[in-house]
């Protein structure tokens, strides 16, 4: 447990049943978890008599100059003796009731221990936005300037005369903002000793200070009209007429509503309410992502594998684990929709989690198509009001799918009878920054755990950790390889295995209706130039998409980096437009015909125009080099003209609903070939796609990270399979200039087992996970010897210890991000035998204010 100065471990939410009786006695205390960066332990409160407290509850308290977001822990007869009975202040009020059970609440403790972070870090990703509210102190100038002024200042024209330079400049600012009114945070921005200035200002009743209450997330809530009297005679016929529309419309319309129809004024509205004819009252609007009206859709017929892993999943009792391998396009999302049908039936819920915003739009839609308005989803690019809505509806208890992104793990949902982690490889599911540097999988696993229900982890690619995780019991990738038939790369005596102890592999080795797999074409790009192509697209490449149109089919091409090229370099003299914050280069991004040429960096997004002559020997000659997804988009209309295209990256899809308006106008028809990043590999069920075009494959596989090969066989493989889903065949053109990788060779024949096993011996040949574990020291500062010598003086201090080895301290792939110079340490140990791991605390103590330090464990990205 991270809180040292609290002798709790763990801490436990008292039960429910000792809530606050306000005859009870006459002083009740609270212990509570505050929401203050900086403070850990527990803090005492009295219980105010008006208040009916239960742990669990989320308040709102006073702490010192400000109220904070605070968690009710456990409720006392009396308070420690060591603590002043006058200085002990009161709960200001009660924002949310009862949250915390025991089995969530011994969730998020167990986080917090394994990810070395503060408790209170970790409620504050598991709550909405909105709920931790915090106060902030504000300056106002008072209206008339009050009494209690000075009397020169009170009689002067002008009040600014007498006051002293840094005074007269806030003074200034307050007067040219139309309320008077800034928070004391932003005049310390803007004015240096702001201080002094306010205080003066106060003391002669110019200004006065005040504490703006937190701003909380409160229900929506919306003017109902409803008709309650008989349209009697002393009516005229403009109130008849509204009355007969409210009548028609089942006696109950929004206010807005209504008199958006009627064409009417609120006036009116009031008189029949004197009338005694309607009532007016304030409701409650959910507010929730609202999707396209969905004709509903029945269970499918499934294959024998399907039906297979459905009735394994259906017959577990309690908790369990699911490896679901299926080759892309096998049914996976078929088989989740009618493990959960039945459970809803049996008032339980269930909660799938998928990696990314843009693969929710479509997963939901067949959800939806299904169970109705039983599904929510939960991410967020949701607005603060949705998301705190679709968070309380999940706390009512009704059996519901909750469909989200990695913190939807921690989604109030009680009665949860299965978890599914859809795509389970994917790294968008870890954490980086901030802390709590989670794993999605992870935590799921310890919550099906305490939950006590089934966790299906589903991919077509695993993650070495789950394939690993079902034992030795898979036949060996070698044997699996060489059977032959369309089986090959699965055994399908494996459909329906129990592994170890509550593990299960079940495999789904067919596409369906017996589809095949996309044949996978690998062209070599250096051939392509010996024989004069310059082009950035092969041959076959351009052969296949000038049939797109010809065939009325629709083709993916992906390329891994978004804008137009990844670096400008001055052709005379070799120089290389590099951010002035980051140590790389800078993209070029084409915004639109004739607007100026933009440069941005895409780690802090500084942006800049392009320069007519190079900055270093003025030559006019500075040439674009490498292909993002605008590069790509542009080549593409030079050549194909005729071909209608959508780009689809994180460029494109930065406005809310953006991600689903695309993948509709793709589906529709309206383009033939969408272009685009990762989001293309995640999920996307494509049937009119018979072309995935793969640009240059080597951006993904020369990485300097152990998992380079793993990922860029995954998004490989996964981005092939959008390819042939439907009934025409699909087909696949891979570009790259190293045909003879190993990744390469995989890819082509679909063949997971082989590329596991190689990869595999690798890692453990090198003690790297899964047979490794690894955390992953961060550390950063403005200064960089600062940053340099704080990582050299953890390394020797935890170099004393000799249960794990050190790698490090060196400098991040990427030295300075955003101004702060970055260094890295890596703890390597064998997870077998736990070591006994070095002191957080005092870790953190060696380093200055200056320096932060992120502790990041089981590291997925370390460059």
């Amino acid at each position: 447990m991270y809180i040292n100065d609290v002798n709790l471990s763990p801490l436990v939410v008292a039960q429910a049943s000792e809530s606050y009786q306000s005859g009870a006695t006459l002083n009740m205390w609270v212990e509570v978890l505050v929401d203050c960066p900086g403070s850990t332990g527990l803090f005492t409160y009295r219980l105010p008599a008006q208040l009916k407290i239960k742990p669990g509850d989320i308040l709102s308290v006073p702490f010192g100059a400000q109220q904070l977001g605070a968690i009710a822990i456990r409720l006392l007869a009396k308070p420690n003796v060591d603590l002043a009975l006058e200085k002990i202040r009161e709960v200001e009020d009660i924002v949310s009731v009862g949250f915390f059970p025991s089995a969530y609440w011994e969730l998020l403790n167990r986080v917090a221990a394994y990810y070395y972070t503060p408790l209170i870090q970790v409620i504050r990703v598991a709550l909405p936005p909105g709920l931790l509210g915090r106060s902030q102190r504000r300056i106002r100038i008072i209206k008339g300037r009050g009494a209690e002024g000075s009397n020169y200042l009170l009689a002067s024209p002008n009040p600014s005369t007498f006051l002293t330079p840094t005074a007269r400049q806030i003074w200034e600012l307050l007067q040219a903002q139309p309320a008077g009114d800034y928070s004391f945070v932003y005049l310390q921005q803007k004015v240096k000793s702001a201080y002094r200035g306010i205080r003066e200002l106060l003391r002669f009743g110019l200004v006065e200070s005040y504490l703006e209450p937190p701003r909380l997330t409160r229900p929506k809530l919306q003017k109902a009209v409803t008709l309650i009297g008989i349209i009697d005679h002393d009516l005229t016929t403009r109130q008849r007429e509204i009355l007969e529309v409210l009548r028609r419309r089942g006696g109950e319309l929004w206010q807005n509503e209504l008199l958006q129809i009627c064409n009417a004024s609120s006036s009116i509205l009031k008189t029949l309410t004197q009338k005694g004819y309607i009532v007016i009252e304030e409701r409650e609007v959910l507010r929730t992502e609202q999707g396209p009206a969905l004709v509903g859709d029945g269970a499918k017929s499934l294959t024998a594998a399907q039906a297979s892993a459905l009735e394994t999943i259906q017959a577990l009792d309690g908790f369990a684990q699911v490896l679901l391998h299926g080759v892309t396009g096998s049914g996976k999302t078929e088989v989740y929709l009618q493990a959960i049908a039945p459970l809803l039936n049996q008032g339980k819920s269930a909660l799938v989690l998928v990696p990314e915003i843009g693969l929710t739009p479509q997963l939901t839609d067949r959800f939806r198509a299904r169970f109705g308005n039983k599904v929510s989803v939960y991410h967020s690019a949701l607005s603060d009001g949705e998301r705190y809505d679709t968070w309380r509806q999940m706390l009512t208890g009704e059996p519901q799918v909750v469909i989200g992104t990695r913190s939807a793990v921690f989604a109030p949902l009680p009665k949860l009878g299965l978890i599914i982690l859809d795509e389970e490889h994917d790294s968008s599911f870890k954490q980086d920054s901030p802390i709590p540097t989670y794993h999605a999988r992870t935590v799921a696993q310890w919550r099906a755990e305490l939950e006590n229900c089934p966790l299906v982890l589903g991919s077509a690619t695993p993650s070495l950790e789950s394939w690993v995780s079902v034992g030795t019991s898979p036949p060996s990738p070698l044997s699996a390889s060489r059977e032959g038939g369309q089986e090959r790369n699965f055994n399908s005596s494996l459909l329906n295995q129990e592994v170890g102890d509550r593990n299960y592999y079940l495999s789904l080795p067919e596409r369906i209706n017996s589809r095949p797999l996309p044949p996978v074409e690998i062209v070599d790009m250096r051939q392509e130039l010996q024989q004069g192509n310059r082009s950035i697209f092969s041959r076959s490449l351009q052969e296949a998409l000038q049939q797109l149109q010809e065939r009325k089919q629709q083709g993916i091409l992906f390329i891994h980096r978004r804008g137009h090229s990844t670096f400008v370099s001055c052709r005379s003299c070799g120089y290389v437009l590099e951010c002035p914050h980051c140590d790389v280069s800078l993209a070029y991004h084409h915004t639109e015909e004739k607007a100026p040429e933009l440069l941005r960096c895409h780690y802090c997004n500084y942006a800049r125009s392009h320069p007519k002559f190079c900055p270093d020997c003025s030559s006019p000659y500075l040439k674009f080099f490498g292909s993002g997804t605008q590069r790509v988009t542009q080549e593409l209309a030079r050549q194909f003209p005729e071909l209608r295209l959508i780009r689809f990256d994180s460029d494109t899809t930065r406005n809310k609903g953006s991600h689903r308006t695309l993948l509709t106008q793709f589906a529709n028809g309206e383009a033939d070939l969408l272009v685009g990043t990762q989001m293309l590999t995640k999920g996307l069920d494509l049937p009119q796609v018979t072309l995935v075009g793969v640009v240059a494959a080597d951006g993904l596989l020369n990485l300097s990270d152990y998992r380079a090969s793993e990922r860029a066989f995954q998004t490989l493989t996964q981005v092939a399979g959008r390819a042939g889903r439907g009934d025409d065949p699909g087909r696949v053109i891979v570009q790259t200039y190293t045909t003879e990788h190993q990744v390469i060779a995989a890819v082509r024949s679909h063949d997971y087992q082989s590329f596991s096993q190689t990869e595999l011996e690798q890692r453990q040949a090198l003690n790297y996970p899964p047979y490794g574990r690894l955390i992953l020291l961060r550390l950063s500062s403005l200064d960089p010897i600062q940053v340099q010598n704080t990582a050299q003086i953890i390394a020797t201090a935890l170099s004393t210890q000799e249960e794990f080895e050190i790698l490090g301290p060196a400098p991040a792939s990427i030295l300075r991000v955003a101004n702060r110079y970055r260094w890295q340490i890596l703890i390597k140990f064998d997870p077998d035998a736990l070591p006994q791991l070095p002191d957080w605390e005092e870790v953190r103590s060696l380093c200055p204010q200056s320096v932060s330090l992120t502790i990041d464990v089981d590291p997925l990205n370390i460059m």
